[in-house]
Formats: structure tokens, sequence, C-alpha cells
């Protein structure tokens, strides 16, 4: 995400797609421009689904924690 964030600052749009003023200049493909958001949207649900797992193990090692210190 790191080097997302570094590459969006870099060049105003997301890696692989097009920036806007591309798309100005060259047309919009509609298909090959759904596929391509298609393509991100997957990107951000395995995202969300590797940070919810994150998040979950985090919330049991909290609880675990309390455990051990208000028994």
């Amino acid at each position: 995400l790191d080097k997302v964030e570094d590459f969006i600052t870099e060049n105003g749009h997301l890696p692989g797609v097009p920036s806007a003023d591309c798309m100005v200049e060259e047309g919009l493909d509609v298909v090959k421009t759904n596929a391509l958001l298609l393509e991100k949207i997957e990107e951000l649900t395995l995202y969300l689904i590797q940070t919810n797992e994150r998040l979950t193990t985090l919330e049991r090692e909290n609880v675990a924690l309390r455990m051990r210190i208000h028994p």
C-alpha cells in the first residue's frame, strides 16, 4: 500500500490506470476502463480481507492480554 501511495503522490493516479488527462487526450475505452475498475475493486476487496484478518488477530491478542492483566 505504501508503494501505491507513493505512485499516486508522484503520478496523480492509480498504477495501471490512465490519468484523467490521458483519457481526455486518447479517448475513453469503456470496456477497457471497466476491466481496470473491476481489477481495482478486486485489489481493494483483497486488501480489506487481509486488513480484517489482521484486525481480528489483534482483537484476540488484546483480549488475551487483558485477561492476563485482569484475570
